[in-house]
């Protein structure tokens, strides 16, 4: 069984080298603001994908997109994704589970 945690390694490695091949850390393109901005793009593209129903290809490729920014967001942060992706998952494993309005929620649910 292939352990599915190390292909991210593959893709850091070539988001990193997408930012140095355009010198994202020396023109801008790490700076913070500029990268949520540019991520809450790719969130309306997914909208537009989901409500104008398109192809599950162009909703897949403006996930990518988006995963693309969040990986190079931990790159110009300076902290390791991967690690806090499963630090969370670990923490999302022990929490309950709610029907609320019809749909399922997944939450520390503080006011208990």
């Amino acid at each position: 069984m292939v352990d599915e945690r190390g292909h991210y390694d593959h893709m850091l490695a070539a988001v990193q080298a997408f930012h140095d091949k355009h010198g994202l850390r020396e023109h801008g393109g790490e700076d913070m603001p500029y990268r949520v901005a540019l991520m809450a793009e790719e969130l309306g593209e997914i909208s537009a994908c989901i409500t104008k129903g398109k192809a599950t290809e162009a909703l897949a490729e403006e996930c990518a997109d988006l995963l693309i920014l969040l990986i190079g967001t931990a790159i110009a942060g300076n902290f390791q994704l991967d690690n806090a992706f499963w630090a969370k998952m670990d923490a999302l494993s022990e929490r309950k589970s709610r029907i609320i309005d019809g749909r399922i929620r997944v939450s520390e649910f503080r006011n208990e």
